[in-house]
């Protein structure tokens, strides 16, 4: 008898108490999947079933130690079973605590399906060709989310933060808007002063500009921030700095903005309370930072190479909560990891094009490297309208293709979470 007790507990991730035990059995029990079904059988969870109320009377502090390791899927149910479990699964504590413990797991990976327009303005209809069920990571997991028909000309904002996805235009206000992918919950916010004075005077050869999104770590507040080379729109200052108060419901402008001017085809990227861009001076390329609690913009260093003639050939990202950049000079692309404790740049990785050119030809346009997986796999895709999605083992120094789909998704790193604004 003792055995077989000492048995089942073995099955779950930590050592629980009795009670413990049969609250994460109550639990898994109650979510009917395949895994649950095969670990336990149908007359345990009928038992468990009958006696939830006794279970939900255990305290706060053990229940909300189960539920934080559960996925965001699992939670929304339970926050129907009762109020108390609703009441702790709502608080900022409580989700904050579930995503850092889930984000220690690994990234996973979100691909956004954008709308494809022909030349005449109208949807192209395609296959879905892209199931992110079918894509094996490791440890990571993926996901994908289609931008509904009717949002015309949408962009995605690839600084997402805390597991909140940014959709933005300059042709359909309502899709101006925040979203957890994973809960469905979404919120809108108006269009910017630059968005309007784009859309409404039709700067012909304008870049259009990249929305950034991140969080004032010291007060919790999420900021859409716009920074926008000003000389495309006539106007006399270097750049334009708005940022969205979702107090308020209004931009703002930031003064002084950035004193250079960024690169327009690179996307800010978010990290640890700041959002950064890459400059495009020719000779001395410089990487930006924009401190979302101060609202200050500081030049933190030069980047590691000179002299980029493309600005198409150079990008900016965030690796294992790592800031990085990279070039393309074919036939190979550099990436290079800024390490903070020294204020120096680290040489990650050589990517050897040739390696890809059955999947991608000779790209116009640096690749994206999206994420780290499993310590030692590099995810990297694309940028062209349909390019390739492939792995670089970093250990091996080979090449593996996930997919090479018919119109290429945006691909981010990401960590489901239960947050909304």
């Amino acid at each position: 008898m003792n055995h077989q007790k000492k048995k089942r507990k073995g099955n779950f991730p930590f050592c629980f108490p009795d009670s413990l035990a049969a609250v994460y059995i109550f639990i898994s029990a109650d979510e009917t999947t395949r895994d649950t079904q095969k670990m336990f059988p149908f007359k345990t969870r009928r038992t468990l079933k009958r006696h939830r109320e006794e279970l939900l009377r255990l305290p706060e502090d053990v229940v909300e130690l189960i539920l934080e390791r559960l996925p965001v899927k699992s939670l929304l149910r339970f926050r129907t079973v009762s109020k108390k479990l609703k009441s702790a699964i709502d608080s900022r504590r409580f989700q904050e605590r579930q995503q850092l413990i889930h984000m220690s797991r690994g990234p996973d990976i979100l691909f956004v399906s954008t709308n494809v327009y022909d030349d005449d303005g109208r949807l192209v209809k395609r296959v879905n060709d892209l199931d992110a069920r079918r894509f094996a990571f490791g440890s990571s997991s993926a996901y994908t989310v289609h931008v509904p028909t009717n949002w015309g000309g949408t962009s995605v904002c690839h600084s997402n933060c805390d597991g909140l996805l940014c959709l933005y235009s300059i042709y359909n206000p309502s899709v101006c808007v925040v979203m957890n992918p994973a809960t469905r919950w979404r919120r809108t916010f108006p269009l910017s002063n630059i968005q309007n004075l784009l859309l409404h005077r039709l700067y012909k050869g304008t870049p259009t500009p990249k929305l950034g999104f991140g969080k004032d770590k010291l007060t919790g507040t999420y900021k859409p921030v716009f920074l926008t080379n000003s000389s495309g729109f006539g106007l006399d200052n270097v750049t334009t700095c708005e940022v969205f108060d979702f107090t308020t419901q209004l931009w703002r402008y930031v003064h002084p903005a950035s004193p250079f001017t960024t690169n327009p085809h690179t996307d800010p990227v978010y990290l640890d309370g700041s959002l950064y861009w890459l400059t495009d001076c020719e000779e001395e390329p410089k990487v930006l930072s924009f401190d979302l609690h101060t609202e200050t913009f500081y030049v933190i260093c030069d980047a590691p190479f000179a002299h980029v003639l493309d600005p198409w050939s150079v990008t900016i990202c965030i690796l294992d909560n790592r800031l990085c950049v990279s070039k393309k000079a074919w036939p190979t692309q550099d990436i290079w990891s800024f390490q903070y404790s020294n204020m120096t740049w680290t040489k990650m990785c050589s990517i050897d094009l040739t390696q890809t050119f059955s999947w991608l030809g000779e790209p116009e346009w640096s690749l994206e490297p999206i994420a780290i997986l499993d310590k030692h796999k590099l995810l990297l895709q694309g940028r062209d309208y349909r390019g390739a999605i492939f792995i670089l083992d970093l250990l091996t120094n080979s090449y593996h293709l996930l997919v090479k789909p018919s119109y290429s998704p945006i691909s981010l790193c990401y960590s489901q979470s239960l947050f909304s604004v």
